[in-house]
């Protein structure tokens, strides 16, 4: 088996809930982790999608629009912009499949409202480890660019950095997203 054929078996999508998975999504922007994170989540029968973003602008809201209309009919929506942790909860063993979109605005809301970002990170895998559900977790790699000219600017993209790497150490599956092919990450 050649490496390429061994990472597509790997990218094979959602296993079933007795196989339940954490996949982490990493990509710069429209690198098709969103795309990808709804073709893994297809083959499921109940997914409960949970969004991050709120409608700040105008830009923001058609964004929110678009992706709402290109996302399957029968799946649910879960807006929840901060308590990711306790609003999944509540959701607990209604579904087989949770996709996560996405962290990095989830962690931007979080840090604009002075909330201990690491804490809620740790509650939100807790919540995974006692769901039945496989998770389909998206988040931006923004450390790959130049510096942030402001103080905010870099401390969210090393935190964001940070979070990322709790996400992937918990991940069974870690992918990057580049020009809408992924790529595994491997642990070392």
């Amino acid at each position: 088996m050649t490496c390429a054929q061994s990472a597509a078996s790997r990218f094979s999508g959602v296993p079933n809930s007795s196989t339940k998975q954490l996949t982490l999504l990493l990509g710069g922007a429209r690198s098709g982790k969103s795309r990808t994170a709804e073709r893994l989540a297809a083959s499921s029968h109940r997914v409960l999608l949970v969004a991050t973003a709120e409608p700040g602008d105008d830009d923001m809201r058609a964004r929110i629009a678009r992706h709402r209309a290109d996302r399957p009919a029968e799946w649910a929506t879960l807006e929840e912009p901060r308590d990711l942790a306790g609003a999944i909860a509540a959701y607990r063993g209604e579904y087989d499949t949770l996709v996560l979109d996405c962290v990095t605005v989830w962690i931007s809301n979080l840090m604009l409202a002075g909330a201990d970002v690491f804490g809620a990170v740790d509650a939100l895998l807790e919540t995974f480890e006692h769901g039945a559900a496989s998770w389909i977790v998206v988040s931006n790699e923004v450390g790959l660019g130049i510096v942030p000219a402001t103080e905010l600017g870099r401390q969210y993209r090393d935190i964001l950095g940070q979070v990322n790497q709790r996400v992937a150490t918990r991940a069974d599956r870690a992918y990057l997203l580049v020009a809408g092919r992924a790529l595994p990450l491997e642990r070392l």
